[in-house]
């Protein structure tokens, strides 16, 4: 009998918001690896590109996007590069290869996070009713990362466009939770 990988998420089956001024879904087993080194040393950042095709971002509380990979400026020496559904074990394997010998760190996290797109006319208004982020436009916009609380949870959330459209990762213990908390957000404005 031959085995058959079931992959599960903690969000599925789970209800999505009523209406259409706030859209919910999952973005189901993006490939998530977090990378450490020294922005400074010009042979790291050359190695890193060499792999991703794009330079790291070295402007706090910026990402960039291009091709497989979407890079998030998470601290100084830190950055979590999201990839496509079993992305990540190449992509590890290619970084730890072009970085050897090279202060660094690669670690694969894709079982640790989850991520949401919330969008639609409401979503920026959904996000304020739970995070101390300034969501406003002149604050926060698109091409824009950072780390913040939404309720009890601790999320990482990408502004992608001016729809507007949102990234959340969230831990896979929060998933559900702040998932609900969405939904019950986005009541209001159905």
């Amino acid at each position: 009998m031959a085995n058959h990988i079931v992959k599960v998420s903690p969000l599925d089956g789970l209800a999505k918001p009523a209406g259409s001024n706030v859209s919910l879904e999952e973005r189901r087993f993006l490939g998530k690896v977090t990378l450490r080194g020294n922005p400074e040393n010009k042979d790291f950042l050359s190695k890193v590109k060499d792999v991703l095709g794009v330079d790291l971002p070295l402007t706090p509380l910026t990402y960039v996007a291009g091709g497989a990979y979407t890079v998030h400026w998470v601290g100084p020496d830190e950055w979590m590069i999201h990839t496509q559904e079993d992305g990540e074990h190449a992509l590890v394997l290619a970084l730890r290869e072009a970085l050897e010998g090279i202060h660094s760190q690669v670690v694969d996290v894709s079982d640790y996070y989850v991520v949401m797109r919330l969008s639609g006319p409401a979503a920026r208004e959904v996000l304020a009713k739970g995070s101390p982020l300034d969501f406003h436009p002149r604050a926060f916009r698109a091409g824009m990362v950072s780390g913040t609380r939404y309720a009890n949870a601790t999320i990482q959330i990408s502004q992608l466009d001016d729809q507007p459209s949102y990234d959340v990762q969230v831990r896979w213990s929060f998933a559900e939770y702040l998932w609900n908390y969405f939904v019950e957000a986005a009541r209001e404005f159905g």
